[in-house]
């Protein structure tokens, strides 16, 4: 992980490489996902940062009352798993790193405020899962998702198989992960998966204007 500075604004959320931390007011964070040159894709260090944000949060939320999760660039929010980073690995590697995202998932599933999924681009594989993982989800029209995990030979393995049935019902979640097909932003929409749909411009606007709506509320 990333040698910890700290911000004066923000004393007790250290500066990532993999990952930006923002407060957009005493109540809201903003977290992006920073690595837009691979499609913002996991390597093991980004499943250390983010474990390492949402432990810090889940231990003392800081005063926010609500976080949105997005990314920088414009493509995607989330293209999965790092595969450069994994070809080559042991397969002990590979474990170890999973285990390492695996621990990610679980922790954000844990923490205590509200998270809000801003996707402004594809969000695939792992990347669908992290967007699962959040409290709902606004996206960009121009988004698409995918659970690929069956294109290679390997399943989704960060609670893809449990949290897409309950968005979706358990049919289309079986389409969904059985095919590997994209799906476009719009079915995403209608099938349950997302929660509103806007030009790409608006997305993580609006999440904000709701995360702040959020915050302003009474605080139980």
């Amino acid at each position: 992980m990333s040698e910890i500075v700290f911000s004066p604004a923000q004393s007790r959320i250290p500066k990532y490489q993999t990952i930006l931390t923002e407060a957009l007011s005493e109540h809201v964070l903003k977290v992006s996902l920073n690595r837009p040159e691979v499609s913002n894709a996991f390597n093991t260090l980004m499943g250390q940062e983010l474990e390492d944000l949402w432990n810090r949060l889940i231990l003392d939320t800081q005063g926010f009352r609500a976080i949105v999760l997005t990314a920088t660039g414009e493509k995607a929010f989330c293209g999965g798993g790092d595969l450069k980073e994994r070809n080559g690995m042991t397969r002990e590697q590979w474990t170890r790193q999973h285990e390492v995202f695996e621990r990610q998932y679980w922790a954000l599933l844990d923490v205590p405020i509200p998270v809000i999924a801003a996707v402004n681009g594809h969000a695939y594989a792992g990347g669908l899962e992290m967007a699962l993982t959040c409290d709902f989800i606004y996206a960009s029209k121009n988004a698409r998702f995918a659970l690929t995990e069956v294109t290679i030979g390997i399943m989704p393995g960060a609670g893809g198989t449990q949290l897409l049935p309950r968005a979706v019902g358990e049919r289309r979640a079986k389409e969904i992960i059985m095919s590997g097909k994209p799906f476009s932003a719009q079915k995403a929409y209608d099938w349950g998966l997302v929660n509103e749909i806007f030009e790409p411009e608006e997305v993580l606007k609006e999440a904000i204007l709701t995360a702040q709506t959020i915050a302003s509320n009474a605080p139980l």
